[in-house]
């Protein structure tokens, strides 16, 4: 589907990943774009050349290095958007892609045997530091098979979550959204068929260590998400959420154990790689096309069949 430059994407968190992917997927296609993002300034040199790509596709842009959870600056943006847009522009997607959650553990880890890799090098009769600095080489270098007997990762053993971390975690990768549809709302800023997007992933049903708040974050997300189909449909606002597979992003590489993480899902992915966030973007510009009116309330999983893929090796 081809866009006008009268229709916006307004995207939460896009100055990397799958915002940043999906903004200059829907600028190709001819949208204009939003972006709100938060970064350190000595980010900003390697975030601009990525902005420029969406520029030179001839797209409109215009960007906000803001926290888009402060209330205050939410107002600012979109002041400065509905004045960007003029008299003709309209919000035709909302994607909230915003990654800012505590990742620590709730309890301390408790203490484990010498696992596989000390019972081989008994049976080879060598030393079995040795032999698990071995494993962790190799897995290191990418041999995703070596991830069960590969050390474990190593999470904090002094700062565990807590009723606060929880809290603003839930409000940052969850109910944050809302205050974003209802400032676009109210201004009648979205088109009249507007799309609404948000991200969760495998953790909204698996217990990952150290994911326990982004994981209660994103059920929340869904059940928002529901509830804004329900609710915001009479107005064309349709609103569905995207899980994706395991992704190398920024926010994948702060998880503990991301690394283990992406070595399973290489394991029990059918196409034997990861997700990647073009993959998410391409099925966001799919479901912002007139063509997907009709899909509203749902959580689409776009892994390539990870999710479902119960075989390993």
């Amino acid at each position: 589907m081809a866009f006008s430059r009268d229709q916006w994407a307004v995207i939460l968190g896009g100055s990397s990943g799958f915002g940043l992917a999906t903004a200059q997927r829907l600028a190709e296609q001819g949208a204009s774009i939003c972006i709100v993002h938060r970064d350190r300034r000595a980010l900003l040199a390697k975030i601009e050349p990525e902005f420029e790509k969406i520029r030179t596709s001839g797209a409109q842009l215009v960007t906000f290095n803001v926290d888009a959870l402060s209330a205050e600056k939410r107002e600012e943006v979109l002041d400065q958007l509905a004045e960007a847009m003029g008299s003709q522009g309209r919000v035709r997607v909302l994607l909230h892609s915003i990654a800012f959650g505590n990742l620590k553990l709730l309890a301390p880890e408790a203490k484990r045997s010498q696992g596989a890799a000390g019972e081989l090098a008994a049976k080879l009769g060598l030393e079995a530091g040795a032999v698990q600095k071995a494993i962790d080489e190799v897995f290191g270098e990418g041999n995703a098979q070596t991830h069960g007997i590969a050390s474990a990762p190593e999470y904090s053993a002094k700062h565990f979550l807590d009723e606060d971390d929880f809290s603003r975690t839930i409000h940052a990768m969850g109910t944050s959204l809302l205050g974003w549809v209802q400032g676009l709302f109210s201004r009648k800023l979205f088109a009249d068929d507007a799309r609404v997007f948000g991200l969760t992933s495998e953790g909204n049903e698996v217990a990952w260590k150290g994911y326990a708040a982004v994981a209660a974050a994103k059920v929340s997300l869904e059940s928002l998400a529901r509830s804004i189909a329900v609710e915001f449909a009479p107005y064309g606002i349709r609103c569905n959420v995207i899980q994706a597979g395991i992704t190398h992003t920024p926010a994948q590489d702060a998880i503990p154990g991301s690394e283990h993480m992406r070595a399973q899902a290489l394991v029990r992915n059918p196409f034997g790689r990861l997700t990647t966030p073009q993959d998410v973007a391409k099925v966001i510009a799919l479901l912002a096309s007139d063509d997907a009116a009709w899909i509203n309330g749902e959580v689409i999983r776009v892994d390539g069949g990870e999710h479902i893929s119960g075989a390993s090796g």
